[in-house]
């Protein structure tokens, strides 16, 4: 097994493969023997497309010798989240219920994704319906982290986060509906970033459609470059999602070099409610401090609001019992516990608290574009904690009780509701060695400005050298 060739970044490996330095025929290979010998621990695939994806890299080989065009992530070895459909592949959605199902079409992530010439080396883990910011259900055991293989990658993007870490494929698609991008990334040493609402057109799956208020498909990667290479594939109108944004997404590699000098960012530690872990908080606070040391100002942006969790739930529960209550009334006892919660609280919201989980969001939404009036970006910690063992939720967080549930989440629930961009860049280490993840969260349609910032801070603290204990 080669490590180097494992834990090369996309926009290199691509390069690589382009130039015949080395062939994804290799590379694909590579992570399949890594697959064998590390995925005991870890869990991560649920799902993999071992002749499929040799075959496709054969195929890239070809083309790359014969001088035909190449998409942008050509030959390059990715992972797909279980959430996303593929045609001809196992699609599980996390849920025993449906171990068994094999789609007839890809969601439009996945038609961009191999439009882009990438090779899908297989499904990656998530909690059941992605309704859990950790990874567990009732497909097999516990996906782990690979800092640590008795705590949680997070979720719901956790078997993406945790093959990524640990040299499992090159690059991974995940989706974030409530941090399930974020929340994996901070737990994991890795760069996520949620889109604008709208920004990825999301269409393909189980169930009857629902409004999608919160969820955005988006990148998980090693490097900012590469998870700006990513979203340029999968970004993009498509009339097959009325939410999706209709104008062009942008360049989004542009101004990856030009740093952060004259930008205004605000700092909050708490939103104004959160309950957070004193030693993230000290390293997100020191993290925060380095783009004041590039040129930027960084000032305390007095942001207090009210924790909005009720309405969020309200909504999040409402359209997973939309698009699935129909399928499992007679397939109740194959859910997990969390499941049940979630579609028996779905079940029980009325109209009128529909009406007012909906104004709230609105009122949200406006209040952070006025914030945005004074800053160019807003930076916090991405997680109340780092992470903990599996099956075992902080109940208490810097002296304080919260919901096991989604009390460790309070910084990224807000940005879904209110449609803006937000990314989790590695920042530093716990005492105890568990990656701390910095938020940094845009304007509605900023992907390119977060993803700027991001480099500038991936530049001034590199942490991609670091490995977990399973690589």
């Amino acid at each position: 097994m080669s490590s180097e060739l494992a834990f090369m970044s996309a926009v290199d490996l691509a390069r690589n493969i382009r130039q015949r330095n080395v062939s994804s025929l290799e590379a694909t290979q590579n992570f399949f023997e890594r697959i064998d010998r590390l995925d005991s621990q870890l869990n991560s695939y649920l799902t993999l497309c071992h002749d499929q994806a040799l075959a496709d890299a054969r195929t890239a080989d070809d083309a790359v010798q014969q001088g035909s065009i190449l998409g942008p992530l050509h030959g390059v070895p990715i992972s797909i989240k279980d959430l996303e459909l593929t045609n001809g592949v196992r699609t599980t959605m996390g849920s025993a219920m449906f171990r068994d199902r094999v789609p007839d079409m890809d969601s439009i992530v996945v038609e961009r994704v191999k439009a882009s010439g990438a090779i899908i080396l297989g499904k990656t883990n998530t909690p059941e319906f992605g309704l859990s910011g950790t990874t567990e259900n009732k497909l097999g055991e516990p996906c782990r982290n690979p800092w640590n293989t008795e705590r949680t990658p997070g979720g719901s993007s956790g078997g993406a986060a945790s093959a990524l870490a640990a040299g499992l494929c090159t690059i991974s698609t995940g989706s974030d509906g409530g941090g399930s991008i974020r929340i994996p990334a901070s737990f994991s040493g890795l760069f996520g970033i949620k889109p604008t609402q709208g920004r990825v057109p999301r269409y393909g799956g189980y169930g009857r459609s629902a409004a999608n208020h919160f969820s955005q498909s988006g990148p998980i990667t090693r490097t900012v470059a590469d998870s700006a290479l990513l979203l340029q594939v999968i970004a993009g109108p498509d009339s097959r999602d009325v939410t999706s944004i209709r104008t062009p997404a942008p360049d989004f590699s542009v101004g990856l070099e030009s740093g952060v000098k004259g930008m205004k960012f605000a700092w909050t530690s708490d939103y104004g409610y959160a309950a957070v872990d004193p030693e993230v908080l000290q390293v997100t606070e020191r993290a925060a401090q380095i783009f004041a040391g590039l040129g930027a100002t960084v000032d305390d942006g007095d942001l207090n609001i009210e924790d909005p969790f009720p309405s969020f739930w309200d909504i999040f529960a409402t359209a997973s019992y939309t698009s699935y209550q129909h399928m499992i009334d007679d397939n109740r006892a194959e859910l997990t516990d969390y499941g049940v919660v979630s579609m028996d609280h779905g079940g029980s919201v009325t109209g009128s608290d529909l009406s007012r989980a909906i104004y709230h969001v609105d009122q949200l939404g406006r209040y952070m574009e006025e914030f945005f009036d004074d800053f160019d970006l807003l930076l916090s910690p991405t997680m109340a904690v780092p992470a903990f063992p599996i099956h075992d939720r902080p109940r208490s967080i810097g002296g304080r009780q919260v919901d096991p549930f989604w009390g460790f989440v309070p910084f990224t629930y807000p940005i879904n509701m209110s449609g803006q961009t937000a990314a989790s860049i590695p920042c530093g280490y716990s005492s105890d060695g568990m990656p701390i993840g910095l938020h940094i969260v845009g304007p509605r349609g900023s992907e390119s400005r977060v993803l700027q910032a991001a480099a500038a801070f991936e530049r001034a603290l590199p942490l991609g050298d670091q490995r977990p204990m399973v690589n």
